[in-house]
């Protein structure tokens, strides 16, 4: 298997976790999220710039062969919405600390297809 088609999807993987991850941190109400809100203005990024179809995208394209530009066309789309997201975190850190991890994950691995696309 190409290491490329890998690390894509590992990215596709990764972004369908963080879906998960900031729904459920949304609709916990005794979560360690001290403004839901917050959590909620990132569920609507995310739903705005179409995480979940990128993601599965991203699953669907690389099953059983790399397709570069295709897979660089959907890591940039998801860049897009990602950076609002990474820029609303940093302002937000003290309510949304808890994000910063799987953020650093998703930035490491989209970053590496968005310099060769």
């Amino acid at each position: 298997m190409n290491f490329e088609m890998q690390k894509a999807n590992l990215l596709a993987e990764n972004i369908a976790d963080f879906i998960k991850y900031v729904r459920k941190s949304y609709e916990n109400k005794n979560s360690f999220h001290s403004n839901p809100q917050k959590v909620y203005q990132i569920k609507l990024i995310m739903e705005d710039f179409k995480f979940q179809i990128i993601a599965d995208e991203l699953r669907r394209i690389n099953q059983f062969d790399w397709d570069e530009k295709y897979t660089h066309y959907l890591v940039n789309q998801f860049l897009e919405g990602f950076t609002i997201i990474e820029e609303y975190v940093i302002n937000n850190y003290s309510d949304l600390f808890l994000l910063s991890g799987r953020l650093h994950t998703l930035n490491n691995l989209s970053r590496d297809f968005a310099k060769d696309g």
